[in-house]
């Protein structure tokens, strides 16, 4: 089976991420998606690692009032050692189902720093990516840039962008508006 990961910290998850599964579920092509909640981004706070089974279970719920959507949560992440590292993840899920080929699925904002991330070059050449668009980022020019920094390094580059839908919103909006007492339910999952 083709499989997209889509991981993230998903504090909480919003209909910008519905919007990607969405897009992953009619028109990406996979047979699934697994969404991986991350207890710890390494380029986060470790503290962010405290709730992360509330998180878990919070993707759940939101993943069940949507099964017209081909999704499973996946608690893979919240039994591994932080921080977690996308390259031991997508490993990890590959040694636990050896016979399907997954693709990561990733915002354009993270292309200018996967140089920097924990074995890029393995998750470069080992692994397919999927980049989905982000408003304020050019995706092409980051697409570009990151395929000249793998000529330039000789790895091979299998990153592709993907015609997902653009919705502006993020987590850490959502975070704020709720702490300052709005009401952000028409934002959620």
């Amino acid at each position: 089976m083709r499989i997209a990961v889509y991981p993230g910290s998903f504090d909480p998850l919003h209909i910008g991420h519905k919007a990607i599964l969405d897009y992953l579920t009619r028109e990406g092509g996979f047979d699934c998606t697994y969404l991986i909640v991350s207890p710890q981004n390494p380029f986060k706070d470790p503290s962010k690692a405290l709730n992360a089974r509330r998180r878990y279970e919070a993707a759940c719920a939101a993943v069940s009032r949507h099964p017209e959507l081909k999704v499973k949560v996946d608690d893979i992440e919240l039994g591994m050692d932080p921080p977690n590292y996308t390259i031991r993840t997508l490993d990890a899920l590959k040694q636990r189902e050896p016979e399907n080929d997954f693709t990561l699925v990733m915002g354009a904002d993270n292309l200018e720093g996967l140089p920097r991330w924990r074995c890029s070059r393995r998750i470069l050449t080992d692994y397919e990516i999927a980049v989905y668009p982000r408003p304020g980022y050019d995706s092409e020019a980051l697409l570009e840039a990151l395929r000249e920094h793998c000529r330039h390094k000789h790895i091979r580059c299998h990153v592709t962008l993907i015609n997902a839908p653009t919705v502006d919103l993020s987590s850490t909006r959502i975070r704020k508006a709720a702490a300052r007492g709005r009401d952000v339910s028409k934002w959620l999952m």
